[in-house]
């Protein structure tokens, strides 16, 4: 690399674009989920990574509980009841899945779901 092209980007514009909260929302849903996804893939190998993802999809459902039971939240009483309803389910099923064998689908189609919700209207 020369020293023209080594100035034209020390002096170009560092700003990075504004993220809403919506699409930062949706970044960390798709991270997580898309670890539990390749866990899941290689449960039968890597259990302790896989159960690792399982619980770092908890612990995300648990902070979005924790998000719409304040009174501050401004989202709509019915959506704020769901998201509750959708992590206790988590909550409930992630247990299951250690438990049982089961598999982790439904709550990766959860998780892309709420993520296709939060991406809505988001490319304007």
């Amino acid at each position: 690399m020369n020293a023209i092209e080594l100035a034209r980007q020390a002096y170009a514009p560092t700003n990075a674009p504004f993220k809403s909260h919506r699409s930062v929302e949706a970044q960390v849903i798709g991270n997580v989920t898309a670890r539990l996804r390749v866990a899941s893939n290689r449960r039968d190998r890597d259990f302790p990574k896989f159960a690792e993802a399982l619980n770092d999809n908890r612990k995300l459902w648990n902070t979005l509980a924790i998000d719409v039971a304040a009174s501050e939240n401004e989202l709509p009483p019915s959506l704020r009841a769901q998201i509750f309803y959708l992590a206790k389910f988590t909550e409930i099923f992630s247990a299951k899945i250690l438990r049982k064998n089961t598999a982790a689908d439904a709550l990766i189609e959860i998780n892309t779901s709420v993520m296709r919700g939060l991406n809505m209207g988001q490319s304007k």
